[in-house]
């Protein structure tokens, strides 16, 4: 687990190699810029301008969108790559598995998918449970295309603050008192039913770098998959995140 490649800036040192990349969810901040890369995203680039002026991100970075699907369906990329590039994109994903099989779909033989994933541990999601083989197949075999109810439940009125310093150090924060929980459930229940089976941009997935490796070589192993783990690494001392890489 333990390797250099746990840390975000020498594991994109190495992905930077590869003959051909497409990052997936770049927004304001793509992790790859050259030549080489295509970008992804659910908004083209005009619409991530607005939107990251809307936030209050900066604009300066937002590179050009190769490829757009508001519902994130990476059928319409008409390339293949010899690598994918994703950071804090994979936990957005209603379907993980799905998720796996598109991006196979664009990797060449041999090609790898190379992820930056939030520890649970040590970011909002911290009482969150961890997600299982269960929760991923269930998502699959049911064909899920929007988040659960319960995902935006947990999302707006479970989670805690996100200072992964503070997360290592054991203060994961205060409980919320009774009012408040009730009124941040309330909320999530109203906005999950105005969405009226559109998306609501929340996380499916919370993951440890062990819960992760078990899970993705049992999604391999069982055929649900294409992708098979080559490595995961640790997540580095006072950081949120930790690195996979999964092979094609």
């Amino acid at each position: 687990m333990g390797s250099p490649l746990s840390l975000r800036e020498r594991f994109l040192d190495e992905l930077r190699s590869s003959r051909s990349i497409l990052e997936i969810g770049p927004f304001c901040n793509p992790q790859v810029i050259g030549e080489q890369v295509r970008y992804f995203d659910i908004l083209d680039s005009e619409q991530l301008v607005v939107r990251a002026n809307q936030i209050g991100y900066p604009i300066k970075a937002v590179p050009k969108i190769h490829y757009t699907s508001p519902i994130g369906d990476l059928s319409v990329v008409s390339e293949k790559f010899s690598a994918v590039v994703s950071c804090h994109c994979i936990e957005h994903q209603p379907d993980l598995i799905d998720h796996f099989r598109q991006v196979s779909g664009l990797l060449e033989d041999g090609g790898k998918y190379y992820i930056i994933v939030p520890d649970k541990r040590y970011c909002f999601d911290h009482f969150i449970a961890e997600s299982t083989i269960a929760d991923i197949l269930d998502a699959c075999l049911s064909q899920r295309r929007i988040h659960r109810l319960a995902s935006v439940i947990e999302h707006r009125a479970l989670t805690v603050h996100n200072d992964c310093v503070r997360h290592w150090r054991g203060d994961h924060g205060v409980e919320l008192q009774s009012s408040e929980l009730r009124r941040r459930v309330r909320a999530a229940i109203e906005e999950h039913r105005q969405a009226a089976g559109g998306y609501v941009d929340v996380h499916s997935w919370q993951f440890t770098p062990e819960g992760f490796q078990r899970n993705i070589q049992a999604l391999f192993e069982l055929g649900y998959s294409p992708l098979r783990p080559v490595s995961v690494h640790a997540t580095p001392f006072n950081r949120n995140e930790f690195t996979a890489i999964l092979s094609k």
